[in-house]
């Protein structure tokens, strides 16, 4: 029986159903429930460092006296047989559920090998460009995020649906935005290359304490402070924070004036969401601020897509399942070109004056 994620069981339940697998996750809710005969059922959610998953414990199941016990934040290993439906979607049958050892648990919360690199990588995509920032100021200010706050940092989601939303999901957005940034600096020299990259590093921080996990943990939490004030309002704070202790005497003599760098740091945080019906206290109104709410979007967009992709099965003509923050249902993409085909494959043996 293979041990799968999350992700991968509903893939491979899609393409081969019934499936068997074994699944380790971290319990994010039970609800106890009654179907509209009355009859009793435990509705259990688990989540892992791909996604979440939905299962029901019928009253005469050995998975309802399990779920009764059990508690939010436990880790277990489920075993069971799970199918996909269009009605119910992912589904299981004759599943079981056991406490996770500690090493497993160790093992689950650090993540596979290939999740490991993605995630090194995206760390050191954004400390090297930090490193590469002329502005002292700016640099500065983001090394002094990094130091601080990067453990964090390394664990936030960036949202709780939508897109990336898991474990180490912000770092993941941040490094692509910031390497999608740069590609567009080229494009267009005229834009302030380093307050745009402190833009994209700053931009969602404030779910640090809006969508971020605890240490050893999966659940997109939240602390009140992310209840209350929001992100957007939180980033702006928290620049202001770290602004606040920067040795700012010793850049009287820089020009733009400091002053002029922080507000129009701000500016990009506050309006990075670019609609005011979308968050957004104020409208981007500079080149940086414009930049930066497309990339986020294009980020944000490109993530729904691979992961309909990759969950989501295709029917004979190549539409996938709707996605609600696209507002369409994804058409599977034109292949890639390649240019190795053998032309003895693509020509009828009848016709060889075609080649002269």
């Amino acid at each position: 029986m293979p041990l799968l994620t999350i992700s991968e069981l509903k893939k491979a339940a899609r393409e081969h159903s019934p499936q068997e697998a074994m699944i380790h996750a971290q319990i994010e809710r039970i609800t106890r429930k009654e179907a509209s005969n009355g009859k009793p059922f435990q509705e259990a959610i688990f989540r892992d460092a791909t996604e979440s998953m939905t299962l029901r414990a019928w009253a005469d199941s050995a998975a309802f006296e399990s779920c009764s016990q059990a508690n939010p934040g436990e880790f277990v290993m489920i075993e069971g047989q799970f199918s996909h439906s269009a009605a119910f979607g992912l589904d299981a049958k004759n599943w079981e559920m056991i406490p996770l050892s500690d090493d497993s648990v160790d093992l689950l919360l650090e993540g596979s090998a290939d999740r490991i690199a993605l995630l090194d990588r995206s760390y050191n995509v954004i400390t090297e460009v930090v490193a590469s920032l002329c502005d002292p100021r700016l640099k500065a200010l983001c090394n002094r995020f990094l130091s601080q706050h990067g453990a964090r940092f390394r664990r936030a989601a960036a949202a709780r649906g939508n897109h990336h939303a898991r474990r180490g999901g912000l770092l993941e957005h941040t490094s692509r935005m910031m390497e999608s940034a740069l590609a567009l600096c080229t494009v267009y020299p005229e834009l302030h290359r380093d307050l745009l990259i402190a833009g994209v590093l700053f931009h969602d921080t404030g779910k640090l304490w809006e969508t971020c996990p605890p240490e050893r943990g999966f659940g997109i939490e939240s602390e009140p402070r992310g209840e209350l004030l929001g992100h957007l309002s939180i980033g702006i704070e928290l620049v202001n924070t770290l602004w606040r202790d920067l040795p700012k005497d010793e850049w009287q003599v820089l020009a733009p004036a400091s002053e002029d760098v922080r507000l129009h740091l701000l500016h990009l945080v506050a309006s990075h969401h670019g609609q005011l019906e979308f968050g957004s206290p104020v409208l981007p109104k500079t080149p940086e601020a414009a930049l930066l709410h497309f990339v986020d979007n294009i980020d944000a967009r490109m993530e729904m897509f691979l992961a309909a992709y990759a969950t989501a099965g295709a029917s004979h003509k190549g539409q996938h399942e709707w996605v609600r923050p696209l507002g369409v249902a994804p058409v599977t993409p034109l292949a890639p070109f390649l240019e190795e085909i053998q032309l003895s494959q693509e020509i009828p043996q009848e016709a060889p004056d075609l080649l002269l």
